[in-house]
């Protein structure tokens, strides 16, 4: 799998071991930033890998902020995206299963390295249902456009 990742001053700390960490399983991983723990704006690189995710099809983001709350509400402002604000293996599982999410957003001042891997291995290990839930996603996908 292909992931862009990108954080806030808030989620820094962190990224550099889940890049770490998509890296040990085998995927490719590419940091749009940033590239030190001083402070910037979520929405900016929310913005970046919302849009190379969007612009690369079957490819995967992960955001991490203090929450993950600001990450996930500017990266579902960009057309084609289905980010997912998780907090433990069950919301990144179904993020997966049934909303077809391909954006993890979760919280570095919320979440310990423990529940974000797992969260990952979730988020990495299940497959869209497809079946009722693509009319649900279709629909949501609509509204993107409709607005």
């Amino acid at each position: 799998m292909k992931f862009y990742i990108g954080s806030d001053h808030a989620g820094y700390t962190i990224k550099g071991q889940v890049i770490e960490m998509l890296k040990s399983r085998g995927h490719e991983v590419v940091d749009m930033g940033p590239q030190s723990a001083d402070r910037v704006d979520y929405p900016d690189y929310a913005e970046k890998v919302s849009k190379a995710v969007a612009k690369e099809k079957g490819s995967f983001g992960i955001l991490i902020c203090g929450t993950g709350i600001g990450m996930s509400i500017a990266a579902n402002k960009i057309d084609g995206i289905r980010a997912a604000h998780c907090h433990d293996y069950y919301t990144a599982q179904m993020a997966r299963a049934h909303n077809d999410a391909n954006i993890l957003c979760f919280g570095e001042r919320v979440s310990g390295p423990g529940v974000i891997e797992s969260m990952i291995d979730a988020f990495c290990s299940t497959e869209f249902e497809g079946g009722r839930h693509t009319g649900r996603v279709e629909k949501i996908m609509a509204l993107q456009k409709s607005h």
